[in-house]
């Protein structure tokens, strides 16, 4: 009986879903669209709209190359900017120790968010390190994983 209850709790806890919290401008739309696709992939959002992006961006070290439009924070990472959902998902599930958080830099076009129908850029999820380092997680063009 204590297997049964047992496996129950851990069975609920991995189907909640995960809250991000998404620190943007209150005029960027394009935030809005990667918000609802984080939530169509099982995450819970919390849009805390600031004029304050940069102290945001400041307070959790997101390196000013590695930056986007919008900060959001789940389970102490940082995700940066358009990251994929796969990508936050693989984060969660290795935990890595040394890792502040994963950013896809700018706002590459047709990137999770910036879809306008035009020619998707290529461009690589980043993780940001303790130690200032870097490193590439992941490669994509427009939402098409390549690496």
């Amino acid at each position: 009986m204590k297997k049964i209850v047992l496996s129950s709790l851990v069975l609920v806890g991995l189907l909640q879903a995960q809250m991000i919290e998404v620190y943007k401008s209150p005029s960027c739309g394009c935030c809005s669209n990667w918000e609802k696709n984080m939530n169509q992939n099982g995450f819970e959002t919390k849009e805390i709209k600031t004029d304050e992006i940069i102290s945001i961006k400041s307070k959790y070290k997101v390196p000013l190359e590695l930056s986007s439009c919008h900060t959001a924070v789940v389970d102490g990472y940082v995700v940066e900017g358009h990251v994929p959902a796969d990508e936050i998902k693989s984060l969660l599930a290795k935990k890595p120790k040394d890792v502040l958080g994963i950013s896809v830099p700018g706002m590459p076009l047709e990137s999770l968010g910036m879809e306008q129908g035009s020619v998707p850029e290529t461009y690589d999820v980043v993780a940001f390190k303790e130690d200032g380092s870097r490193e590439v997680v992941a490669t994509y063009i427009g939402s098409k994983k390549i690496k």
